[in-house]
């Protein structure tokens, strides 16, 4: 099992993306890393993924793993936003969903994941068909959390502080609701932060102060104010950025603690979630599905009748019909007024009869489809969907225990990046960079089991700032004193030219 797992989670670092690419590498050298003969080939390896997730244990890992991260972090910030993993086989019936990064609705499935402000991940939960981020919320994300995850805050100091939140979730305006959002709070004593919609007034601009906050190591101003509103009889406080185009940024929350410039800070914080998704998917296939395995669903779920959207596509695009028709109408009638040539008079009024018994054709089939659409309820039961469009959902158990490796490995580039942060400027494209290059470089590997030491001797990276950078870090990793795993051998990295 630890050689599985750390052979994965090497293999990932590295841009080993799955099993079928370890062909094009030396099994030897891979294998020394794990400190085997060999890495196991790509069968081996996609038959004891199939066996470890056969034991239905990735949740229980992922929840401890989550509470310990919460622990070290004495985190009560919680970031959360849905991701889709585009479905492309054929095995399964799955519903479509729209993908913002394509502009497109294509079957897949949705991760909803829970982060912090660094965008380091803590766990996901999977919809197992259309669930919006709000159900998602209140049935499987807050339950974890409360239950299981977040740090725990006592009756007793809840009771003795009225404004004192459980915790804070931040998320972006899909699920924006004044109603849920008093719920949450009244409910759970739960706080939200996330942007306002429809704002259409202005703030004065004697109201906003210029505030300095750090970002990357740097110090950054923005100018920003704070009111407290009402929205659907619950009291909001509501905090605006105002950027250099005088567009201002609405932030509504009910954490009455934070101050304001913590407020803004914690909701523009939510970007680093969408880095995270970007970066994982670029460099860790975070989509991939390692079985293709389908499950039934719950055959009492509650999902839209796929019939009744169809024909609601189908009465569109005959409303579009219908318009551009009578846009021509329009024209013709507009140019027989301007006109004084018969010829053409006469030609319009052929051209305009022709599209009036268009329309009526096309008014015809619009009220066909309409009277169509009624005899179909908007919501159906999985189990009264007909046999061949009856929705099912993937086994994402492999999934969630090779993302449990991919999210480790992410949090320990991730930490050794910002290590490395403070000798660079532009911290977030240079650290990741120098990161991966630290990860590739050659070494030489030498146990002393008499000592009961493993030295990783490394090579000089391409430059001396580079080498510097981390030599620095080589020093916090020793003072570790990290054991590896299924060994007795401390760890001691140095450099073997320096």
């Amino acid at each position: 099992m630890k050689h599985i797992i750390i052979g994965l989670a090497f293999l990932y670092l590295i841009r080993i993306k799955n099993p079928e690419q370890l062909k094009h590498h030396s099994p030897g050298e891979l294998g020394k890393l794990i400190g085997l003969d060999r890495i196991p080939e790509a069968k081996t390896l996609r038959k004891k993924i199939y066996q470890i997730s056969r034991q239905r244990q990735a949740k229980a890992w992922s929840r401890e793993l989550a509470k310990k991260w919460v622990a070290e972090e004495k985190n009560h910030f919680y970031y959360i936003d849905g991701h889709v993993k585009v479905y492309s086989g054929h095995k399964a019936n799955l519903g479509k969903k729209h993908i913002s990064r394509l502009k497109l609705c294509l079957p897949g499935m949705t991760e909803f994941w829970v982060n912090n402000a660094k965008g380091l991940p803590y766990f996901v939960v999977t919809g197992e068909v259309n669930e919006k981020l709000q159900e998602i919320m209140l049935t499987k994300i807050i339950p974890e959390l409360i239950e299981n995850v977040a740090m725990k805050i006592s009756d007793e100091q809840l009771a003795a502080d009225k404004d004192l939140p459980r915790f804070t979730l931040v998320f972006d305006r899909e699920a924006y609701s004044p109603k849920f959002f008093r719920q949450l709070w009244e409910q759970y004593r739960i706080a939200v932060i996330t942007y306002r919609k429809n704002v259409k007034d202005l703030w004065d601009e004697k109201n906003f102060t210029r505030q300095s906050y750090e970002k990357d190591g740097n110090i950054e101003t923005m100018e920003i104010a704070e009111k407290n509103i009402t929205l659907d009889g619950f009291e909001f406080r509501e905090v605006r950025k105002k950027n250099t185009d005088r567009h201002q940024t609405s932030i509504v929350t009910t954490n009455k603690k934070l101050h304001t410039k913590s407020i803004a800070i914690s909701m523009f914080a939510r970007w680093t979630q969408e880095n995270f998704f970007k970066y994982s998917r670029e460099n860790y296939d975070m989509d991939r599905i390692a079985y293709y395995i389908v499950n039934e669903i719950d055959n009492d779920t509650t999902v839209v009748n796929p019939i009744y959207s169809k024909l609601t596509y189908k009465i569109k695009k005959v409303k579009e019909k219908i318009n551009r028709r009578k846009l021509k109408l329009y024209e013709l009638v507009k140019e027989n007024v301007q006109t004084e040539l018969d010829a053409k008079t006469s030609k319009n009024i052929k051209k305009q009869g022709e599209l009036e018994e268009q329309v009526q054709i096309l008014k015809a089939e619009h009220q066909e489809l309409v009277e169509e659409r009624k005899q179909h309820p908007y919501h159906i039961k999985v189990k009264d969907m007909e046999e061949d469009i009856r929705y099912n959902k993937l086994d994402w158990e492999s999934k969630l225990f090779l993302n449990i490796i991919k999210i480790i490995c992410y949090r320990a580039e991730t930490s050794i990046a910002l290590l490395l942060s403070t000798d660079y400027q532009k911290k977030f494209d240079e650290m990741r960079a120098l990161t991966r290059s630290l990860i590739n470089t050659k070494a030489n590997i030498i146990p002393d089991y008499q000592n009961k030491t493993l030295t990783i001797e490394l090579y000089s990276l391409s430059n001396p700032r580079d080498n510097q950078a981390v030599k620095s870090i080589l020093n916090v990793l020793n003072d570790s004193e990290t054991v590896f795993p299924g060994t007795d051998l401390k760890l001691i990295y140095k450099f073997g030219t320096l």
